[in-house]
């Protein structure tokens, strides 16, 4: 999303002045590459070359990190009077749960990719000292931004957005990627322990999911469409449901050997009762927020960082289906998450581009001017 410029009661910083208005919202960045990777890599059909290409895209997911991970340091440290200025923007701080599934992505893109190249173990440790990090940073996200959305954010009445999904999404993103992790404990307790406790995050996030949509969708029909810049955020609904649906089919499988097998088919049949129609209401989302996206480009929407939202989002679309064709076997949700994988890659191949493009030319690390909002409806 376009970060809008704040003003600051001192003179801004001389040192590193491109960090200035480098944002949470670039882990978004990571985010999406490292979907690309871990989603490609577990397509239940095989494409000759693919698990190579998911190789190298793993790797760009972990440059990029250690990349973003410096120049927000940089920016702390050089323009902390603009890092809290963030924190106090309704519009950027839910961005600071980016950071969260930024870290957890790449931890599950080196567990199922990255284990071909630094070995198993390795791999393993990566992910469990990343996965752990994001829950962490995560959790203290989804109670922090909102506290700070009721006691220091002053929010219109048309200010609903799907940018606040994102401060409360990094539950649901542990739930789903601490799953694979459950397997490597010690049999008993400690396996339960996870496993319940991921049920847990789940349950806070859908809930809090729950909350934020009618306030959205109210928005939209109240109001109308979202100014042009922010229309790529209306993908952000995606995340939360796609990954809700990844999260039970992966607890399913973690559930086998871990908890009594009346509970474990208990918790395989919520897979797909919770699942399907979860799903169904991406799909809708989907095409409702395609059609949107459509009408802006129409209308003259530019590239901006909030084109990355085309990414992620819809990963967790793939690994959903791909969860769903593995319990039920049926080649419908096979050829849906190939179909979603195809559009993930095009909109990943799009996005570096342009960022790439943005960052060479400046315009990505420039001071971002405020969206203009739209006047009354058009078609």
């Amino acid at each position: 999303m376009a970060l809008p410029a704040h003003s600051s009661a001192r003179t801004p910083s001389v040192r590193l002045p491109a960090l200035r208005h480098f944002g949470p919202n670039w882990y978004a960045l990571v985010m999406g590459t490292s979907i690309v990777s871990s989603s490609g890599a577990a397509l239940p059909v095989h494409v000759p070359g693919l698990y190579t290409v998911c190789t190298a895209v793993w790797a760009l997911a972990v440059l990029a990190l250690i990349a973003v991970a410096v120049a927000r340091a940089g920016h702390w440290l050089y323009h902390s009077d603009q890092a809290r200025a963030h924190l106090l923007d309704p519009a950027v701080a839910p961005f600071y749960g980016c950071l969260a599934m930024g870290l957890m992505a790449v931890g599950n893109s080196t567990l199922t990719v990255g284990r071909s190249v630094i070995g198993q173990g390795a791999a393993l440790a990566a992910d469990s000292v990343l996965w752990a990090a994001g829950t962490v940073i995560g959790l203290a996200c989804t109670v922090v931004v909102p506290y700070l959305m009721v006691v220091r954010h002053r929010i219109g009445p048309d200010g609903a957005s799907a940018v606040w999904l994102l401060a409360v999404v990094p539950p649901m993103v542990s739930a789903a990627l601490g799953a694979p992790l459950v397997p490597h404990l010690p049999a008993g307790a400690w396996r339960e322990t996870l496993l319940l406790g991921c049920y847990g995050m789940f349950g806070m996030s859908l809930l809090a999911t729950l909350l934020i949509l009618p306030l959205l969708v109210g928005r939209l029909v109240v109001y109308g469409p979202l100014p042009l810049a922010l229309t790529p955020s209306l993908f952000l609904v995606l995340g939360p449901v796609g990954q809700a649906t990844t999260a039970v089919n992966q607890l399913a499988d973690a559930a086998q050997g871990t908890v009594r097998p009346e509970y474990a088919a208990g918790f395989g049949a919520f897979a797909l009762v919770f699942g399907v129609p979860m799903l169904g209401f991406a799909m809708l989302w989907l095409v409702l927020a395609g059609a949107l996206v459509v009408r802006a480009l129409r209308h003259g929407m530019t590239f901006s960082m909030g084109w990355w939202a085309f990414t992620f989002p819809v990963g967790t679309c793939v690994t959903g289906a791909e969860g769903l064709a593995r319990h039920t076997g049926l080649a419908a949700y096979t050829w849906l998450a190939v179909a979603l994988y195809v559009l993930l890659a095009v909109a990943w191949l799009v996005a570096a581009v342009c960022s790439v493009r943005g960052l060479f030319s400046g315009a990505l690390l420039a001071a971002p001017l405020a969206a203009q909002p739209e006047t009354g409806r058009t078609t």
